[in-house]
């Protein structure tokens, strides 16, 4: 079974001093005891995906076809990133 994803709205991702940084908008998103910080290739599958239905699939074909990486490690690391994603609540 396909299990698709979506960014939550409230969050936006912000070039702050040269860092990736995903900020809140409004009072029940925001939690100041952590900061999330995207690396270039996440970042990168952020703004892909923004706004869209995704699936873990689809964000490893991003990666794979953008940095041209070993299809396999691409889906271990879109894994990694989709389960920090939802222990962030980033995704719903």
């Amino acid at each position: 079974m396909t299990h698709y994803m979506k960014i939550k709205k409230g969050f936006e991702l912000r070039k702050i001093c040269g860092e990736n940084i995903v900020i809140a908008h409004g009072v029940e998103n925001i939690d100041f005891t952590k900061i999330i910080t995207l690396n270039e290739s996440a970042a990168f599958i952020w703004q892909q995906v923004e706004g869209k239905e995704f699936t873990e699939e689809e964000m490893a074909k991003l990666l794979f076809d953008e940095y041209e990486v070993d299809e396999t490690q691409a889906l271990a690391d879109v894994k990694a990133l989709a389960e920090s994603w939802k222990q962030a609540g980033l995704v719903e």
